[in-house]
């Protein structure tokens, strides 16, 4: 746990006034809880995190349950109106904006999105239902993202479209260096 938090202590650029930061610590001690074997033991920590969950939901306005899967390094970048499923997978370096919902299609279907690393997520936007975003994707301000988007690609619009993403000059230096050194 102490890791996960060292590492969102440097995402949210070591600010406690990152309402982000303190969505990700709540979170964390919400895992950490059921580490606890006793359940006994581990009781008065849950009524601590539900507690904690409620008073950050309602001073951010973030919804994050520590039954999401999410993996190291995710910032919040700004807050407020952020739904995240506790059925959702969010991997490493994950950017999420003001706005954001990642949750289910239709509330009688299971299934919530399934987002790989380094995916950047604009303000206001909507990925529902049970669909994987592949890594390196960056999804656009206020698109609705409702299939699948494949790795390297940008989604824009309502519904979204899925575009190849270009290469940045310098992604492109560093893959000629990676080749060179093989």
């Amino acid at each position: 746990m102490f890791d996960n938090l060292r590492e969102d202590w440097r995402t949210h650029y070591r600010n406690p006034a990152r309402q982000g930061l303190w969505v990700m610590v709540v979170y964390r001690f919400g895992q950490w809880r059921y580490g606890i074997k006793s359940r006994w033991l581990r009781l008065p920590f849950s009524f601590l995190y539900k507690f904690l969950y409620l008073l950050v939901q309602i001073l951010t306005g973030i919804e994050l349950p520590c039954e999401t899967k999410l993996g190291r390094r995710v910032r919040i970048d700004h807050f407020g109106g952020i739904i995240i499923s506790g059925d959702a997978e969010i991997g490493d370096d994950v950017i999420i904006r003001n706005g954001v919902t990642i949750g289910l299609r239709h509330t009688d279907r299971r299934g919530a999105p399934k987002i790989g690393h380094r995916v950047d997520i604009g303000a206001g936007a909507k990925l529902l239902g049970a669909i994987t975003i592949g890594d390196d994707v960056v999804i656009g301000a206020n698109a609705v993202v409702i299939h699948d988007v494949p790795a390297n690609s940008i989604a824009v619009g309502v519904p979204a479209r899925v575009k190849p993403r270009q290469k940045t000059t310098s992604q492109n230096q560093q893959d000629m260096q990676h080749e060179s050194t093989e």
